[in-house]
């Protein structure tokens, strides 16, 4: 069968992720709304999760790696008395019992967890255990170790206590980090057991809740004002980048693989640094200064 042309998009939208909803389904209805040719998300967000999940479009996907390495912002809730298989509200209980905390004693563990750190993650995750999903395998009812990862944790706040058994923290960490497992092992160094009810992620690299869009209204803006007024440039998630400016000859150097002069572009002495190189305001390609050369490191077709 001949496949459907569809249009090609490119540039950043990011959805305020509705709990319940898996990162895969918002991504297939994305693409449907606007009628993508191709469209990815930049790291799962546990469907109980809400909140910031930047969708790429087009030429934007070759740059998804730019904001799954960046640093990620989350509020959660953490209640305590027991702790849940899947360690948030969705799963069963498992153990009971453990002191509910005073906000003090609570201050006073968490700069423990505050720099690098040991996580397990959780059984019901997307790790992969002898190429099976670790959720897949713990909801047919198999035992199975999960090896333990390095994470960074940058900041750690104590917000506010919600009621008796619940309080409300802020986390700043690395790609990796399992929020859920965080709560759990907060609570353990309390002498308690507990699980999440509530996690929001507020921001995800260089994006954040004030770049967010709600589906539902994203719906009514495809219908109303067509895409170009909510999507954000591809280069958009290369704010930290140094850029450099380039004439329409270089740049067709660059789309067809080819060096620039270091020397010629004034940045010799640049060793080793990636810039986002742009004729006039289009991303042309992101480089690499090796030597007395500018190498291509990824081109875009914008």
């Amino acid at each position: 069968m001949k496949r459907t042309k569809h249009k090609n998009i490119n540039g950043w939208i990011v959805i305020d992720k509705p709990q319940g909803m898996g990162s895969t389904e918002v991504v297939n209805i994305t693409r449907r709304l606007l009628d993508a040719n191709k469209n990815g998300h930049t790291g799962t967000l546990d469907p109980f999760a809400t909140g910031v999940l930047p969708i790429a479009f087009g030429e934007a996907t070759k740059l998804i790696a730019y904001v799954t390495d960046g640093k990620k912002e989350y509020e959660f809730v953490l209640k305590f008395g027991f702790d849940t298989t899947t360690d948030d509200l969705e799963g069963e209980p498992v153990h009971t019992g453990g002191k509910i905390p005073t906000p003090d004693e609570i201050l006073q563990i968490l700069p423990d967890f505050i720099g690098r750190i040991e996580q397990t993650p959780p059984a019901y995750s997307a790790v992969k255990i002898g190429g099976e999903r670790a959720y897949k395998l713990a909801r047919e009812g198999k035992t199975f170790d999960i090896a333990k990862r390095k994470v960074e944790i940058y900041a750690l706040d104590f917000l506010r206590q919600i009621s008796e058994d619940s309080f409300q923290f802020k986390v700043c960490c690395s790609k990796g980090t399992y929020v859920r497992t965080l709560g759990k092992d907060i609570a353990l160094k309390l002498q308690s057991f507990g699980h999440l009810t509530a996690l929001r992620r507020t921001k995800c690299a260089n994006f954040s809740i004030s770049d967010t869009i709600l589906l539902e209204n994203l719906k009514n803006m495809v219908y109303e004002e067509g895409e170009q007024d909510f999507l954000m440039p591809s280069q958009t998630v290369l704010r930290d980048i140094a850029a450099l400016a380039i004439s329409a000859e270089d740049a067709f150097k660059l789309r067809l693989g080819q060096k620039l002069s270091a020397t010629a572009c004034g940045v010799l002495g640049r060793q080793d640094e990636v810039m986002a190189a742009f004729e006039k305001d289009c991303l042309t390609a992101l480089v690499r200064v090796e030597g007395k050369a500018i190498v291509p490191i990824r081109v875009f077709n914008l």
